[in-house]
């Protein structure tokens, strides 16, 4: 029996997202909410029937608002609706991203406040089960106005228009349908503007940069515990008195997960055993780390809220028989939590490229220079480093706030708008910048280990350690780094290395 998850536009989960996006499960629309649609839909009817003057039914859009379209014209307005926003450029972007927002789309639609026809959100969801994966260009989203452009690319498709992928092949949005054995859809009043006016591209690229960015956190904990045993560091600073009178919440989960993965380590020193106290990369990984765990969580909330949300323009009440046109369209929420995302990430990222210097820079440590036996013939981690350095410091670029830039559009009728995919981008940059920084890590963590003789690494560190080891042996002579890097690196972002732990000590906060 196929995976599949139901939509009733209350009740989706960023592991629903990610499920479906990448993991091809079905989507069911719910009896509920085909209830709901049918009602919604049935009072535009009535409107339309009545020739009722209603934004984007029998109007035109943004500052075209005040012109009245007749009823003879509604139908040409919804197809010239999509043919004209379709403006996005760019890289394309990712199927899975692309599966994303036809997935948010169809919840948000599926709440019942859109207008749309059943059939309409049927052939959508149809689409997203038979992996028609239309071509949708990254550039050319306001955040405002909801993602107008990019969604627009996704609605060529269904009118049979665009390009889409079917089977991995791109062809004509035409044939992809025609292979699929789907029928274009007509668009009726409403319908158009029902499709493209929400804020489904910024919410699909940060669902899954938010999922990933929880898998970043809890092995940045994992690789950083490694390397406070390569370098002796001190367990005292982790003591859980130290944080409860500081009860920051990313901090205190940060603080327990790195005694439970230090636990029973021969590596790890007291105060005052080898130092009095450790360098600040080490010292101070729980309010480090725990500060971008907090932030994390302030993200989580804010995508929950989202891909369960009408975000479209006109809302309809149908219980109320009434219309309205608000701003729920606009990404400001969501620029704001992927501007922070991407801050956060980004210490994380720093964090690890300063622990990484602690590695191999023998005036740091009592280390082999460069962690590696024949410094001069052989130049070990010296030039991987130099990758983590560039790395973070794209980073710092990236992580500048799209959030606080606007530019206004529609004759300045939309005279402040969000950046919000913006944001969603540069998040998602700088968290596959983290996890190389962190993979480099992970690999220098482990040599500097070796050197370390007999030893009995904690609990956590340990399966950590065997997992890097059975894909990437110790580095004796110099070789080509960056097929090292790439395993480590796939090691941590694929979730491989936060689930082989947690299978030997159970959960890793985050």
């Amino acid at each position: 029996m196929m995976n599949k998850v139901v939509i009733d536009g209350h009740h989706l989960s960023i592991e629903d997202v990610v499920n479906v996006a990448r993991h091809g499960y079905l989507v069911e629309l719910s009896e509920d909410a085909k209830a709901k649609v049918e009602k919604a839909r049935a009072l535009v009817d009535k409107f339309v029937q009545e020739e009722r003057i209603e934004y984007g039914i029998t109007t035109g859009f943004g500052k075209f608002a005040e012109v009245v379209i007749s009823k003879d014209d509604a139908k040409r307005l919804q197809r010239n609706l999509i043919v004209s926003h379709a403006t996005a450029v760019g890289n394309e972007l990712d199927a899975e991203i692309v599966r994303g927002i036809m997935l948010l789309r169809a919840n948000a639609l599926s709440k019942g406040y859109s207008g749309i026809r059943l059939s309409t959100l049927n052939t959508l969801i149809e689409m997203l089960n038979k992996g028609v994966v239309p071509v949708v260009y990254e550039k050319g989203s306001l955040g405002a106005s909801g993602d107008l452009a990019p969604l627009s690319h996704m609605v060529l498709v269904m009118i049979g228009e665009g390009e889409a992928y079917y089977n991995g092949e791109r062809m004509s949005g035409a044939e992809a349908l025609k292979r699929a054995g789907i029928e274009p859809v007509e668009l009726v009043e409403k319908e158009g503007l029902a499709l493209i006016n929400g804020t489904q591209v910024m919410t699909s690229i940060g669902a899954l940069a938010l999922y990933d960015a929880i898998n970043l956190a809890k092995a940045s904990d994992i690789i950083a515990a490694m390397t406070v045993e390569a370098l002796r560091g001190i367990t005292d600073a982790y003591y859980h008195r130290v944080h409860e009178v500081r009860p920051q919440i990313g901090q205190m989960k940060c603080a327990r997960n790195m005694l439970r993965l230090l636990e029973g380590s021969s590596l790890t020193s007291r105060q005052g055993e080898i130092r009095v106290q450790d360098a600040y990369t080490l010292r101070c990984i729980p309010q480090i780390h725990g500060a971008s765990k907090d932030a994390i969580e302030y993200v989580k909330k804010v995508v929950e809220i989202e891909i369960n949300s009408a975000t479209d323009n006109p809302l309809i009440f149908e219980d109320e028989m009434r219309v309205i046109s608000g701003g729920n369209f606009h990404g400001q929420p969501m620029a704001l939590a992927m501007d922070f995302l991407g801050i956060a990430v980004s210490e994380i990222a720093n964090v690890s490229e300063r622990r990484i210097e602690r590695l191999v820079n023998y005036q740091l440590n009592d280390l082999p220079a460069f962690l590696t036996k024949k410094g001069g013939l052989n130049s070990g981690f010296m030039i991987a480093q130099y990758t983590a350095a560039a790395l973070v410091s794209e980073n710092k670029v990236l992580a500048h706030p799209a959030s606080v830039d606007s530019i206004p559009s529609s004759a300045n009728q939309e005279d402040h708008v969000s950046m919000g995919t913006i944001a969603a981008r540069k998040a998602r940059s700088i968290i596959y910048n983290a996890s190389r920084v962190l993979g480099i890590e992970y690999l220098a963590a482990a040599q500097a280990i070796d050197f370390r003789g007999d030893f009995r690494l904690g609990n956590g560190t340990d399966a950590a350690y065997k997992l890097i080891r059975e894909e990437v042996e110790h580095l004796d002579e110099d070789r080509i780094m960056y097929i090292d890097i790439n395993r480590a690196s796939k090691i941590v972002d694929s979730g491989m290395l936060v689930k082989r732990v947690e299978e030997a000590i159970g959960e890793i906060e985050n």
